[in-house]
């Protein structure tokens, strides 16, 4: 059975979808049948996989609306133990097309499609990633609820934690109200500049306020990492050696040791 996380934070520019892929990969060379779902639709996670909207027929917008089974929608990667399932533009349209479905159907649960398309493939896979778009809407709703739990990048930069209590708080709802089960399996500290003090600060700020619920990991702020996704190769295949590299094979390590697996 699939353990299912979102990487989601409402704040851009937070190295969510790099963590997506990245820990994505890591989880696949560590020998984690994986799949990654791009809820996003910027599409991101698709192009950094190397994957064009030639390449696919089917993606996650197609599986929201009932327009395919997700199993159609399912691409094996050229990546050890990594499959993806893509997004496009078109998964902007979803609220529109769920308040139409609703209108039409008064049993419609909006914030359950994703957990109801992924109860046919959680047997298929050690591991679940979904990349969720930053945002605290619809298409984020059904990504929580269809999780078991939450990892929150969060950069090591001034105003870092802007917006953590909004986000927390949706958490708790959906925990309140659709998902009792879902947890915070992690925060991440990501895009740690060594060479400034605020960086540092950042890390024991958010150790304050988050204490154990911090990944030992911490992702470094390196050109490589940012040039891995034009290539359409997560970083430990465009790079093996870099440091990067390293930090995102000791998250998967964490997470796998967090999940007893």
């Amino acid at each position: 059975m699939a353990k299912v996380i979102s990487v989601v934070n409402q704040k851009g520019g937070v190295g969510k979808t790099t963590s997506s892929i990245n820990l994505a990969a890591a989880l696949g060379k560590e020998g984690k049948n994986t799949l990654l779902i791009d809820f996003d639709p910027q599409g991101n996670a698709s192009t950094g996989l190397g994957l064009s909207n030639g390449d696919f027929k089917h993606d996650i917008y197609d599986v929201m609306v009932g327009a395919c089974e997700i199993k159609a929608a399912i691409i094996k990667t050229k990546f050890k133990n990594l499959s993806v399932i893509p997004s496009t533009i078109n998964l902007a349209g979803i609220d529109v097309e769920f308040v139409k479905n609703m209108l039409e159907d008064k049993t419609f649960h909006q914030n359950e499609q994703l957990r109801e398309a992924i109860k046919d493939i959680t047997e298929l896979y050690d591991f679940i990633i979904i990349d969720c778009q930053p945002s605290l809407g619809l298409s984020t709703m059904n990504a929580l609820v269809a999780s078991d739990s939450v990892i929150i990048p969060v950069q090591c930069e001034f105003f870092a934690l802007d917006g953590i209590t909004q986000l927390l708080n949706s958490i708790i709802m959906v925990q309140s109200n659709l998902n009792p089960n879902l947890r915070i399996e992690g925060v991440l500290l990501t895009m740690l500049d060594g060479r400034t003090n605020i960086g540092l600060e950042v890390i024991e700020e958010v150790r304050k306020y988050f204490k154990n619920k911090v990944f030992n990991t911490i992702i470094p702020r390196l050109v490589r990492l940012v040039e891995a996704p034009s290539h359409g190769k997560p970083i430990s295949d465009y790079d093996p050696t870099s440091r990067a590299t390293l930090a995102y094979q000791n998250l998967a390590k964490e997470v796998i040791e967090r999940n007893g697996n």
